[in-house]
């Protein structure tokens, strides 16, 4: 089938793409730098500058994964509303894809995927998290809430909605591991404030399986818990991450020092959710990593 993927070329979209020629489907991508982002996917993908360029080749199902990164830049007034318009602007543009395939008495995509992430019930200290556990109101929900709720707007096209709030994606290359790496290979790693937060994590493997799963079950749809069914808490990571890559872990970054050098993003490191993949485990989906070890083992040997 042909697939509509936004974010194509991004660290999952890339590994996505990949699993798709490989099934023997077709990828379409959409990215603001064309030319550029062939060099990264197999030749198979079609890529174009908008969802709307599509309208000739009507995608049959949806992936959504574009948004600027959370934790590219400082947050400030300017640049927590980029976050959360990047994210709508893109969502909006698949919107009005199937507006116009309607209009044209085009076929409608069948289903969608669409991204959302952990941030979604904010800090929920040390209780287990599932997908009817209330959010925390704080920036971070109130961002994929609204990308949430602008993405449902393609039920009222009949196209199965299946949202997956995903944990730190894990893998060579990019992701969680990219930052985190460096200073843990100088052994000069160690947790972050106290360290009990929680850390819902993923292989991206396993994230790039669950999105093939959600677009293939005509019977699923609504929010699913992308993450590892063994979530860790940070100060757990870090010894982990640290055994695996034969370091010690014993250099702690301070709270304090972490809130002053990140103001009001720190609490991407200093809060957490011990968030479970309930609806997915419930579904029949299969963890190939689905504890830390294994992942980091896979990646890091």
């Amino acid at each position: 089938m042909r697939v509509l993927i936004t974010g194509g070329s991004g660290f999952v979209g890339q590994r996505l793409c990949e699993r798709l020629v490989a099934e023997g489907h077709e990828p379409q991508v959409v990215s603001r730098s064309p030319k550029q982002a062939r060099r990264h996917l197999p030749q198979e993908c079609d890529v174009r500058e908008s969802a709307q360029a599509f309208v000739d080749s009507p995608p049959e199902a949806l992936v959504n994964l574009a948004g600027e990164s959370i934790a590219a830049k400082r947050w400030n007034e300017a640049q927590k509303k980029e976050l959360v318009e990047s994210r709508l602007k893109v969502t909006q543009q698949l919107v009005t894809l199937c507006e116009r395939l309607k209009e044209n008495g085009q076929p409608l995509p069948k289903a969608m995927v669409s991204a959302s992430a952990m941030g979604y019930y904010g800090d929920q200290g040390d209780k287990k998290v599932t997908e009817e556990t209330p959010p925390n109101d704080e920036f971070v929900h109130r961002l994929c809430a609204q990308w949430e709720a602008a993405a449902k707007e393609v039920e009222e096209y009949g196209v199965r909605l299946a949202i997956v709030r995903i944990g730190l994606v894990l893998d060579a290359g990019g992701g969680t591991l990219q930052k985190m790496l460096p200073p843990f290979k100088l052994g000069l790693g160690g947790r972050f404030g106290d360290g009990t937060q929680f850390m819902p994590w993923i292989h991206r493997d396993d994230l790039v399986e669950a999105i093939l799963f959600l677009l293939k079950d005509d019977s699923l749809s609504g929010p699913f818990n992308a993450s590892a069914p063994n979530p860790v808490t940070n100060a757990e990571f870090a010894q982990t991450l640290a055994k695996t890559l034969h370091r010690p872990a014993i250099f702690p970054a301070p709270a304090f020092v972490l809130k002053i050098a990140l103001g009001e993003m720190a609490r991407l490191l200093l809060t957490g959710a011990d968030m479970r993949p309930k609806r997915l485990e419930e579904a029949g989906f299969t963890f190939q990593y689905p504890t830390l070890d294994k992942a980091l083992d896979a990646i890091l040997r």
